[in-house]
């Protein structure tokens, strides 16, 4: 009965170690993001958020058990709560966003692409009146410059998170993204799509997230 006892122990002790995979990821964001696999961060872009121009793909693996929540928060580029960005010069403009992500087994197999599978909450939008692009002196929070921030939920990267009451992504096309630098170096599943917010200039932090089985 003890024999029996060690081998169903050692049975499942093996079968629970069976579950754990390894999963190769590729993400391209403009111009920022950081990755998290059940609320512990598996990768963040190399580049600076501070940095203007950011437009680069990243690549890497991580482990992990299905089920398994991707947490992914993306920024764009602003130089203050105004969301604009080149203030006071010729260039003065909005940024404009946009991510997309793939997850592969160990196989090659793809597992998860950016989708409107995935839920994204807005949690940083300026301005919020469009005319503060074209004003001759654009103060974060006055006028046409006004801005809105969310708190970033807590452990919103959990599996046990309640998004409910998330929206979907918004799919936006590889015109209106206008990917650069990074992107054509990736061989991207044809499944996967550009995510953000509902607006690409106005939404400046976002942070999406899917269950993957």
């Amino acid at each position: 009965m003890k024999t029996s006892i060690l081998a169903l122990s050692l049975t499942t002790t093996l079968a629970g170690y069976a579950q754990a995979e390894t999963f190769s990821a590729d993400v391209w964001a403009d111009n920022w993001f950081s990755l998290a696999v059940n609320g512990t961060q598996v990768a963040e872009d190399s580049v600076p958020i501070t940095t203007e121009r950011s437009f680069n793909a990243e690549s890497f693996s991580f482990d992990a058990e299905r089920p398994f929540v991707l947490a992914l928060k993306a920024m764009d580029f602003k130089e203050n709560d105004s969301g604009l960005e080149y203030i006071g010069t010729g260039r003065q403009q909005m940024g404009d966003g946009g991510v997309i992500l793939q997850v592969e087994d160990s196989s090659g197999q793809t597992v998860v692409v950016t989708d409107d599978a995935w839920q994204c909450l807005v949690i940083h939008e300026a301005p919020l009146d469009k005319s503060c692009e074209s004003a001759s002196n654009p103060v974060a929070g006055e006028g046409a410059c006004a801005f809105e921030v969310t708190e970033e939920p807590a452990n919103w990267g959990s599996i046990d998170f309640d998004a409910s009451a998330w929206p979907a992504a918004t799919v936006h096309s590889e015109s209106a993204v206008d990917p650069k630098m990074g992107y054509d170096q990736i061989t991207w599943d044809n499944a996967g799509q550009l995510i953000w917010g509902p607006d690409l200039e106005t939404n400046n932090t976002v942070l999406c997230r899917v269950v993957v089985e």
